[in-house]
Formats: structure tokens, sequence, C-alpha cells
């Protein structure tokens, strides 16, 4: 996880490739959430500091391999260079001989932002040729997009290996330490608090973290294939009967290791999500038929927030509802200010979480929000980034 960081090349009148995690929303040709634009500027500014010139690429969106204007990240170089407070260039492209011409006369302190890489299906099958046309733009490579560290695309992996000495950027090095740091020396006692509607996407946290956790608290929609597995009645709640076999198995060795796991006590609960407003809550584990659970009650609310104050770190990612609807968002606000008061070094992923955070003015008490929730499900997990090992190590 030790790997060669910006600061370590010799970046003085070099042009500079930096692949940068730029996938952001957009509403009406202007970018939405600027955040993950944000935590990519420390990088940027060292690089523009020790006279650089800047090659920046991303992906956005899903443009399946071809041109969409919907994808293009135009506006996103606009609102870079309005915090950045100077011009940012655009390519239309991302390889070819125009854009080769633009890398070219770049000048230190210059920055050139090339077209969505996605609109080349090369890109996603890290296609050896379109790897090196992308490599051929610069003299270096830093690779500050962990939140595409886990796709073993051109852009992350490829490309690197036609450098000698590709970097991490500033942001990438603090997901890697924060991360790292969970799984080598957490402050103890460790808390994981899981949520989100598929075990499957949590099956290598579980399976890496839960043994190393003294508590585990589940909740959102994953929670009621546990609570099957426990023999509890859950009416029309969502269920994952693949991995039923898989919950069953991981609460029976939790308790062999003594790692405490918490499911729901209580629920609000409805016909359907369609039917909102119709939303009650349940005093028992169990939901009853003709019901779906969609978000946790306040007891369970309760029996989460006492671990959580008890933490010495808190890894949380995924909501405790269907959040984006009103009347089930209770639970996922309150826990989001329970991360947020707790003396505990808090680590938060995924977007749902992070929406809660920020919705909720919290963001900033929080110890770490990461900017990668699949990478960092997937760091968590115990599995190989093939954005990281493409890098140097330190």
């Amino acid at each position: 996880m030790h790997k060669l960081s910006v600061r370590d090349l010799d970046l003085e009148g070099r042009r500079v490739f930096v692949r940068v995690d730029y996938n952001v929303p957009l509403e009406s040709g202007r970018v939405a959430d600027d955040s993950r634009i944000r935590a990519s500027l420390p990088t940027l500014r060292l690089g523009l500091e020790r006279g650089a010139a800047l090659i920046l690429a991303s992906h956005l969106g899903r443009p399946k391999g071809k041109p969409n204007p919907d994808c293009s990240l135009a506006p996103v170089a606009g609102r870079l260079a309005a915090l950045l407070e100077r011009p940012v260039s655009f390519a239309t492209d991302c390889v070819g001989p125009e854009v080769q011409r633009q890398a070219r006369a770049l000048r230190p302190g210059e920055i050139l932002m090339l077209e969505n890489l996605r609109f080349h299906a090369e890109e996603e099958k890290n296609d050896p040729e379109f790897a090196a046309a992308l490599a051929d733009l610069a003299e270096c490579y830093v690779n500050d997009a962990f939140g595409a560290a886990h796709r073993a695309h051109a852009s992350t992996a490829g490309m690197a290996s036609h450098f000698e000495r590709p970097a991490a950027g500033l942001l990438m090095a603090k997901e890697l330490d924060v991360l790292g740091r969970v799984l080598a020396a957490p402050r103890l006692p460790l808390v994981l608090l899981l949520g989100g509607a598929k075990v499957k996407d949590k099956i290598p946290v579980l399976e890496n973290l839960v043994p190393r956790a003294q508590a585990t608290l589940i909740g959102g929609g994953m929670a009621y294939t546990f609570l099957a597995a426990e023999g509890i009645g859950i009416g029309a709640s969502l269920l994952d009967r693949d991995h039923l076999d898989f919950a069953s198995e991981l609460l029976r060795r939790a308790r062999e290791r003594g790692c405490e796991i918490l499911l729901p006590r209580d629920h609000v609960v409805a016909p359907a999500i369609e039917a909102e407003q119709q939303a009650q809550p349940i005093d028992a584990p169990a939901v009853p038929a003709g019901l779906a659970g969609f978000d946790i009650g306040p007891k369970t609310v309760s029996a989460f927030r006492q671990r959580l104050a008890q933490a010495g770190t808190i890894v949380w990612n995924g909501p405790m509802g269907v959040f984006e609807r009103p009347r089930f968002a209770a639970g996922t606000r309150a826990l989001a200010q329970a991360v947020a008061d707790s003396p505990a070094t808090s680590i938060v992923g995924g977007g749902d979480s992070v929406r809660a955070l920020e919705e909720s003015g919290l963001a900033g008490r929080i110890s770490h929000v990461s900017t990668g929730g699949g990478a960092s499900l997937e760091l968590l997990g115990g599995l190989t980034l093939p954005g990281v090992a493409a890098l140097a190590d330190a």
C-alpha cells in the first residue's frame, strides 16, 4: 500500500498525465456537485507549483464506448477553471493527432482536460494500443482517481506500464493510508456500520473485517437476508436468496469468534415502496406478512447509536433504509448524526452514506470521507485494486 507519491517525481517542465475522478453529476449542462473536483485540487496545485504542464483525464457516466454529449467533460473543465482561477483548455477527444498536438504545445503551468475516456470502448477493455496512445501524450503518470482504482482500464492500469515511475496523487495516497490503517492497526473497538440493498456488494468486507471487528451493525435492505437466515419473518422485505447460506455461515463464524453482530430490532414498514404514505413503525424484529421493511426503527437506532458511541474506529458504508424517500430516511439521518458525534476515527464511503452526511451538514465532522465507494469496499475486503497495483512502490 506504500506507493510512490507525486511528491517524489521531478515535475518541472514535464507533461504530466493525471488520471482524476471527475465522474460528477451534471444538471442542465452544469456540475451539480463538485466535491470530487475539489478533492483533486491539492494534487493539481502541487503539479502547477512545481512547473508541470497537466493533462487531465477522466470518465463520466456510461456513454457505452461512443461519444455522447450528455456525458461530455466540457462543463467539468469550466468548473475546474473557476476553482483553480486559471484557464483550463479542453480537447474534444482523448487520443488522436489533434490531441497530441495540443498536449505537445502545453507549457509549464498550463492545463489540458481530455474529453471523456469512455467515449472509446477501448478504455474499459484496457486495450494496449489505446493505453499506449494515452501514454504518448505525457512524460509522467499520476493516478489520483481512487474511485476508479478498482477498474483495470486503460487509463488506470494499462498505461502505467509505459512509465518508469507511475505515482499516486495526494488523494490516492491519503485514501490508501487511511484505509490501510483500518486493515493494519485500527483504534479499537472497531465497529462496522453496513447497509445498502445487496449482500453481494459487501461480501469481501464482511469476510475480511467482521472477524477483526468488535461489533458489526447491519441495516438497510441487506439486513433482511440476515434476519431470514436467523429464522425471523421478513414479510415482503428484500431477500437475497442466493446469499442466505453465506449470511447464516457468517453469523455462525462471528459468534464463534466473539464478534457481536447487531441486526434490526424494529422497522418502518409499508405495503410497497410506492406506498410511502402508508409507512408505519413495527416494534418487533419480525415483519408481518404483506408488509416490507424500508428503514430501521427507533429501538434499532438507539442500539446502534450506543455501539457507535463506544467505538475507537467506525467504518460506515451504505444507508439504513430507502434514504431517497423522506418517510424512510430517519434511520440513516440519525446514524449519520451518531457517527459524527462519536469520538471514534470515522471512515465513510458509499454514495448514499456520504450524501446523508453532506445534506445534514455533517461531512466536516467525519475523519475521512472516501471518494470511492466500490474501491473502498474492495480495498477493505482485502482485494487488490488494479489501479493501485500498477503504481510503483515507494
